[in-house]
C-alpha cells in the first residue's frame, strides 16, 4: 500500500466546524499578511490564498466590508473585485500555464458557501486531469506546491 503525506489538511480536518468567527475578518485583523496568506489589499478588496486550495494558486478576492449578499455590495467594491479577479487571472496565467479558470461565488450555505456571510469570489487555475482519482474516489487532494511559495510568486505581481 502506498501512503501520501498531506500534514498541512490536518489543521483543517482536525477543526471541523470548532472554528468560530470569520476567517476573512480575522485574516484582516492580523499584522501579518503574509501569515494570513493577504497576497493583495486594494481599496475595497483584498486577494486572499484559499488556505485549504482546490489547485495550486486557489485564491480568493474579498472585501473588506463582512457582507453576506451581493445586493448589499457597492458597485466600486464589486469594480474593484472584478478588477482584482484580471489581475489574478494574469498572474497565475504568466507564473502557472493553466489551461482554463473557474471564477465563482457560492452565496448561501445551501448554495455551498463555507463562509456564507462574508461575500467572496474564488479564482482557481484548472488544468487537464487536475481532479484525479484522489479527488473523486477519496475525497483528498493533492497540491504539488506549498502556500508559501504560492504567496511568494504571487506577491510581487501585485506590488508593481
Amino acid at each position: 500500500m502506498d501512503y501520501l503525506w498531506s500534514p498541512w489538511r490536518y489543521q483543517y480536518v482536525s477543526k471541523g466546524s470548532k472554528e468560530s468567527g470569520c476567517i476573512f475578518c480575522q485574516a484582516l485583523q492580523r499584522n501579518d499578511d503574509t501569515q494570513a496568506l493577504i497576497v493583495h489589499r486594494g481599496q475595497h478588496n483584498f486577494v486572499i490564498l484559499n488556505r485549504y486550495p482546490y489547485t495550486t494558486g486557489h485564491v480568493m478576492v474579498a472585501p473588506f466590508e463582512h457582507v453576506g449578499e451581493l445586493a448589499r455590495v457597492a458597485p466600486e467594491t464589486l469594480a474593484e473585485m472584478m478588477h482584482l479577479c484580471q489581475q489574478v487571472q494574469r498572474a497565475l496565467a504568466e507564473l502557472y500555464h493553466p489551461e482554463g479558470y473557474n471564477l465563482g461565488m457560492n452565496l448561501g450555505r445551501v448554495a455551498g458557501a463555507g463562509v456564507a456571510d462574508h461575500l467572496h469570489m474564488h479564482v482557481l487555475p484548472r488544468w487537464a486531469g487536475d481532479t484525479s482519482f484522489m479527488t473523486t474516489v477519496a475525497e483528498t487532494r493533492l497540491e504539488p506546491e506549498e502556500l508559501a511559495t504560492t504567496y511568494a510568486k504571487l506577491k510581487p505581481y501585485f506590488e508593481k
